[in-house]
């Protein structure tokens, strides 16, 4: 069964032993994130501060912070079967005949099920309703944590907003930094769909975006909102997908025209003011630097709802590993199938941690003709937020895309640097990327560290790697016990 809650989500983490309770006194200036990175870097569990200074809201970090307890939350450790239930649903065909709509109803009725439930005007989100007036963002545990960063920060707070045209809803994972009880700046990047929203909206001439900052919910929920999902893709459906086909409940805001996860802690109701824009950052980013001082428009609380007793739950971020590299570890898994719809080539898939996961790529494939790996690497450059990764490197099927040794093996064996590398300038990268020229552009680097071919201009005979033969690696394999080893 889904996980419908923080509430649930810390229950189920202190069953399994991943979770423990803080109840010394704690700050939010730098002292509950300083805790987080310790915790987090010695692989340490969950955390629940129980005693806030100044606060009567708990917070909850470090959960996400291990693919065991990606696991617990999300009910599930085989994430691929994620990416296959969307693919699933695009390959759908139209049943013809009686007898062909009678066999479809199962899948029908899963997909239907999926899709979220239709707003409401009450749910668990919703037990307290405020002014500006009676909450503000000073109510509300948010943290410091670095000590040049401009202020408070939310750091794992959903933005719920609107496609103009199509009504599609998004959630996105964006910075949020506090200003004073009723202003945040919304750190949302040029790439990104709540940004898109608010251009098009600006374009239109409209002067407030209605938006909600919608902290905790359903773990699938709060994965969504992270995930790069397919464009045009509501994530509130992408929710119940995730949830095997569990759709999430809704329900309407008070103040803006707009419905938001009922099993949310808190929900910040407002609208981002097109003419109000002003200077964000620094921020300790996943990158392991401070972002510099840019401009982003400013979100302003028209309201709250909140639950009687709210969890507030955070994330922290720094120099990797830490608690996002287990999110991008799902995300990885869960959209090898997507990929693998576009690209039938691709047999395994890997961002590594260290490489905040917009650094590099790694892809293996099955060759079949010249050329094919710079086909994919292009082909990839074009998938969503792929189009920001800096770095990818193809291999062979037979390398674990995983193991970074068997990789840099392939890369120093099959790959001739001037013939073998792909140059691309004056390309989109991560708002983030420290080492970009400007930002938001810069360049892009494919090695193509697949074994070549004559087709492909290489002269020389192919040198065969070395392999123990079979007789000899299973007599080996009978006496093992006989050594002693």
């Amino acid at each position: 069964m889904s996980i419908d809650s923080v509430g649930q989500l810390v229950e189920k983490l202190e069953e399994a032993d991943e979770l423990r309770r803080v109840k010394a006194q704690v700050d939010t200036d730098l002292e509950i994130a300083e805790i987080l990175r310790r915790v987090t870097y010695e692989n340490g569990p969950a955390v629940l501060f129980e005693n806030v200074k100044g606060h009567d809201i708990p917070v909850l970090g470090n959960a996400f912070g291990s693919m065991r307890r990606m696991e617990i939350a999300l009910g599930t450790g085989n994430y691929e079967e994620i990416g296959r239930r969307i693919s699933d649903m695009t390959k759908m065909k139209i049943p013809s005949g009686l007898f062909g709509k009678i066999k479809s109803l199962p899948e029908l009725s899963k997909m239907a099920s999926a899709f979220p439930k239709e707003p409401s005007d009450a749910g668990p989100v919703t037990e307290v309703t405020a002014t500006p007036n009676e909450v503000t963002f000073d109510d509300i545990p948010v943290t410091k944590s670095w000590p040049r960063d401009a202020g408070r920060f939310i750091t794992l707070g959903m933005l719920a907003t609107r496609h103009p045209d199509t009504g599609v809803r998004n959630l996105g994972v964006y910075r949020m930094q506090i200003i004073d009880g009723t202003h945040c700046i919304m750190h949302w990047q040029k790439h990104k769909r709540g940004a898109r929203h608010y251009d098009i909206s600006k374009d239109r001439g409209v002067d407030k975006v209605p938006a909600a900052i919608v902290i905790g919910g359903e773990p699938a929920t709060i994965f969504s909102a992270v995930a790069p999902v397919p464009e045009g893709m509501d994530k509130y459906l992408f929710a119940g997908i995730v949830r095997e086909g569990q759709g999430i409940r809704t329900v309407r805001c008070r103040t803006i025209d707009l419905d938001v996860p009922a099993n949310a802690e808190i929900v910040v109701e407002g609208f981002v003011d097109v003419s109000d824009v002003r200077d964000e950052g620094p921020f300790g980013d996943h990158t392991g630097y401070y972002t510099p001082v840019e401009r982003y428009p400013v979100f302003t609380m028209t309201g709250v709802m909140m639950r009687k007793k709210p969890v507030y739950i955070t994330t922290v971020v720094g120099k990797p590993v830490l608690e996002d590299a287990y999110m991008g570890k799902v995300i990885e898994r869960s959209f090898l199938p997507l990929i693998q719809m576009f690209h039938p080539e691709v047999v395994d898939f890997a961002m590594p941690p260290a490489g905040w996961f917009q650094g590099l790529a790694i892809v293996s494939i099955k060759k079949r003709y010249p050329g094919q790996a710079k086909k994919v690497m292009m082909g990839l450059w074009g998938m969503g937020q792929l189009a920001l990764t800096k770095m990818i490197i193809v291999v062979d099927a037979e390398i674990n895309v995983h193991d970074m040794d068997d990789v840099i093996w392939a890369v120093t064996t099959r790959s001739d640097a001037a013939h073998d590398t792909v140059i691309i300038q004056d390309a989109p990268t991560d708002t983030l990327d420290p080492a970009s020229r400007m930002v938001n552009l810069g360049s892009k680097m494919g090695i193509d560290a697949t074994q070549k071919t004559a087709e492909e201009g290489y002269s020389r005979e192919v040198q065969k790697p070395v392999e123990p033969d079979d007789t000899t690696r299973s007599m080996v394999d009978s006496r093992w016990s006989e050594y002693g080893l």
